[in-house]
């Protein structure tokens, strides 16, 4: 059963995470294509202008790894094949989702994107108790980001039109998972919606 929806506790206390929406997981011909990622394209894109015109910070993953292959760690032993290595076009973020200035962006080397990065430490100098987690992949980095959120005692919301799977019954099963137990799977109407009301326009 769905909980009922909690808002954020005040204002300016949300941020937009968009996870890994880089050409070697968004590409049809990536190394690890998430099915459907590039119909969440356009949505991401609607979302973040909306969080910028609200003032609410908009913070972007970006998967990289050493040419060396020193930090993939276990990954490449389990089926995946390399990705997102530096200096390659797979690693960058798609033209259309760049980055604005204002924006934040942080590397990650794991599937979460607070693993070793200052992910936490950034939401708690923007004073951030709320979570709107979009990208890729959803039964992988989106999942592992949600988990570590909660863990962290950052409320987790998931528009599930604004992210992407690996396939669609993993994506499917990493929904009803973060929905059971990391956060609130919501539709995107609902997510604007929220964030209008948490947030006063700037002047």
């Amino acid at each position: 059963m769905q909980r009922p929806f909690t808002t954020a506790s005040a204002t300016h206390s949300i941020a937009l995470l968009v996870i890994d929406m880089q050409h070697d997981f968004v590409d049809e011909d990536a190394p690890i294509a998430c099915k459907g990622a590039g119909a969440i394209v356009p949505l991401i894109h609607e979302l973040a202008g909306l969080a910028r015109t609200l003032g609410i910070p908009v913070i972007y993953t970006r998967e990289s790894h050493r040419k060396q292959k020193v930090d993939f760690g276990l990954e490449l032993e389990y089926g995946e094949t390399e990705h997102c290595v530096e200096g390659t076009r797979g690693i960058e973020i798609i033209d259309e989702l760049r980055p604005h200035e204002s924006d934040y962006v942080l590397v990650k080397r794991r599937y979460s994107g607070f693993f070793a990065t200052d992910l936490d430490l950034l939401l708690k100098g923007l004073g951030v108790n709320t979570l709107v987690l979009t990208g890729v992949a959803t039964d992988v980095c989106v999942r592992a980001t949600a988990q570590d959120a909660l863990q962290l005692d950052y409320r987790v919301w998931v528009p599930h039109e604004c992210v992407a799977g690996t396939s669609e019954a993993r994506h499917l099963a990493a929904l009803e998972h973060i929905g059971y137990v990391l956060g609130q799977v919501l539709p995107l109407a609902s997510v604007m919606q929220h964030m209008r009301g948490s947030c006063e326009m700037p002047t």
